[in-house]
């Protein structure tokens, strides 16, 4: 059966929440200050992600600049993750999020700051091999790059980054499931906690924490600092929530 076009299927998952929006219309990005992801990667905008750190620290009220870098990754991780495991889940389907081809706003946030022009799905996908694409769509041309660029800008670990990436993954799996089993969708709220589960297999995942499937929850080996900042405190999901009870 002919899937349908992906600015529908984009359309339909928009209505999870804001993290699953994105802009799809045709326009002139950079003329409205958007800038595609590959630049920031390839290093060509660390100005731009200079001031999305120091306008995401001044948001929190912190000086503590690994806390705004920390909280900027994960927030584009979760952001990247609901844009493509909503449409696996809901539809098999995947938007192509080539990243010369998805621009993205540094002083915007969610769910205005990323635009994908006209977009257009990957290749169709077995049920096996939708991980993978998943896996290489998000993860390897997204939140490895984005790892090594936030890296250059503050001195957190990997290991922070990438349990933030899987926290990131699980949030969205949770907010999508629960919209799937209240929309009457169980296959595809089934179908994401499998993709979910494939991914955190993957060996930047692995060792970030444990998944509960059946929730789905997860319980991670890490902290994204968020109770540095003033007023805050532990997620959900956090290591240091575990070890003070």
């Amino acid at each position: 059966m002919p899937q349908e076009p992906m600015t529908a299927t984009l359309g339909r998952t928009a209505a999870v929440g804001p993290f699953f929006t994105v802009r799809t219309d045709l326009g002139s990005p950079r003329d409205q200050g958007f800038l595609p992801l590959s630049e920031l990667y390839r290093g060509g905008h660390l100005s731009a992600l200079r001031h999305r750190l120091k306008t995401v620290a001044t948001q929190l009220g912190t000086a503590d600049r690994g806390v705004a870098a920390s909280l900027v990754y994960q927030g584009l991780a979760g952001r990247l993750w609901s844009i493509a495991l909503a449409p696996a889940a809901v539809a098999g389907d995947i938007p192509d999020l080539d990243s010369d081809a998805l621009w993205w706003h540094p002083n915007r946030s969610t769910p205005d700051e990323l635009w994908l022009p006209a977009p257009t799905s990957l290749p169709p996908a077995s049920e096996q091999s939708l991980a993978c694409r998943l896996q290489a769509a998000v993860l390897h041309d997204h939140l490895v790059p984005l790892h090594h660029a936030i890296s250059a800008e503050s001195r957190l670990s990997s290991q922070v980054l990438w349990g933030n990436a899987a926290s990131a993954l699980v949030g969205t799996l949770r907010v999508l499931h629960d919209w799937c089993r209240r929309s009457s969708r169980p296959e595809a709220a089934d179908r994401a906690v499998a993709l979910a589960v494939c991914l955190l297999e993957d060996p930047h995942l692995r060792d970030t924490g444990t998944l509960d499937p059946t929730l789905p929850a997860f319980s991670r080996r890490s902290c994204c600092l968020y109770y540095r900042v003033p007023g805050g405190g532990f997620c959900g999901d956090c290591v240091l929530r575990r070890a003070r009870r």
